[in-house]
């Protein structure tokens, strides 16, 4: 059976985790295809939130097999805290898996993370200093560490002594630090974390392949989205790898001929989180309003997000890029109490008129928003559960958002809820 990839059009926090898990109901595989602990996704089941940060969404689900690929950087620690977690709260965990050709975050990422971010000072990328992109950055190199090398002792020590004399060096040369030790990331690597997580440890794309060949449904899960993509994102403000529906190929070892269905995910409005460009920011009041209706904070992280109208432009290049089938719209009734709302159809630059993204940074950057103004409901959407449900004002402005796109949007959240969903379709 083919598989399905769930993707962020935005810059993230689309709600693509509530998505798949509404999703994963009818999978057998869920794969988590890229990123690392700086992405998480939050899921209300029955009133309780679980908040998910490396554990794919159908964890929640006794059917599912839950797969971290190969294209994932796992943090141990981080992996072990959350699935003790959610086993404390009753949540069964043994049927995770873990590629052993992903990569390790290892305490050196984390550290130098931290520490170039604060040199850069004003010019930050905004990262969570969590260790993501210089562990991906390892990996490009080819001296990073992966899953599997915690199953041989003697390959791990080796590969870690050989990258620490790297890392050490620019810790006290370049910050003035001191030395991290072998013997101790060593112990609580090899001794701490190995046995914990050894029993996980499998060949993943063995996993998906045998699934999609039983015709097994698959859902490849990505964290961040589609404009934090390093490739096609607003670099630098970007991620450290690739979160668009190509990656999903790659992160989790499929083929694009066993795709066949890709869901984008949009807010309603948009948001991003930390640095970049945004030019239908919101600033003032009508921002902090849509910070506080829309809970605007980060899953794991707590920043504020930036919010601002629908950008129709983005949207459409979101659909470029991930060759969208469908867009699942969330958070709708965020928007219940405008009289108003404006969607950002185009952008004008120096007398240019962009019906699709500009390829140049500096015209991004400079851009000046072309609206369009529709009418808001101003009615409580939460408890809609059909398409008659929805006020006429709420149902046009959907279907201007799908005509303005270029694909049909199947699904409309209209609150946190795993119930919380109208379908249009699909």
């Amino acid at each position: 059976m083919p598989a399905t990839v769930v993707v962020g059009t935005q810059w993230g926090d689309e709600g693509k985790g509530k998505l798949t898990d509404l999703l994963a109901e009818r999978a057998q595989v869920v794969v988590r295809y890229q990123g690392g602990h700086n992405a998480g996704h939050t899921i209300v089941v029955a009133g309780e939130s679980f908040a998910l940060q490396l554990i794919p969404s159908g964890v929640l689900y006794p059917s599912v097999v839950p797969v971290i690929g190969n294209g994932v950087v796992v943090d141990p620690q981080v992996l072990l805290a959350e699935l003790g977690a959610l086993e404390d709260r009753g949540v069964d965990c043994s049927r995770l898996r873990v590629s052993g050709s992903a990569h390790l975050i290892m305490p050196y990422h984390q550290e130098l993370d931290a520490l170039a971010e604060r040199r850069l000072g004003r010019n930050k990328l905004g990262t969570t200093k969590r260790g993501i992109g210089p562990a991906y950055a390892d990996k490009a190199s080819r001296i990073g560490l992966r899953v599997q090398d915690l199953l041989d002792p003697k390959i791990f020590r080796q590969k870690l002594e050989l990258v620490l004399k790297e890392k050490n060096q620019v810790l006290a040369k370049v910050y003035n630090r001191l030395p991290l030790s072998a013997d101790e990331i060593s112990e609580r690597y090899l001794r701490q974390y190995a046995p914990r997580l050894a029993p996980l440890v499998a060949d993943t794309v063995a996993i998906v392949h045998d699934a999609l060949d039983a015709g097994q449904e698959v859902l490849l899960e990505g964290a961040q989205a589609t404009f934090l993509d390093l490739d096609h994102g607003t670099y630098p403000f970007v991620t450290s790898s690739n979160p668009v529906a190509g990656g999903a190929c790659t992160g989790a070892g499929v083929g694009p001929r066993h795709i066949t269905r890709v869901i984008g995910v949009a807010k309603a409005y948009l948001t991003r989180v930390g640095s970049g460009p945004f030019p239908t920011e919101l600033t003032g009041a009508l921002g902090d309003e849509l910070v506080e209706r829309g809970h605007e904070y980060g899953t794991n992280t707590g920043r504020r997000r930036r919010t601002g109208w629908f950008d129709a432009v983005m949207a459409r290049q979101a659909v470029r890029l991930n060759s969208l089938t469908e867009i699942a719209l969330t958070k709708l009734d965020v928007l219940d109490e405008r009289e108003s709302i404006r969607v950002c159809v185009a952008y004008e630059h120096d007398g240019v008129r962009y019906e699709h993204l500009p390829y140049h940074q500096s015209v991004l950057h400079q851009a000046t928003p072309l609206y369009e103004e529709l009418p808001g409901w101003q009615a409580d959407t939460t408890g809609a559960s059909s398409l008659a449900d929805l006020p006429p004002p709420a149902r046009a402005y959907v279907e201007r958002l799908a005509s303005l796109a270029g694909v049909p949007i199947h699904l409309v959240g209209v609150g946190p809820g795993r119930e919380q969903f109208v379908r249009l379709g699909g």
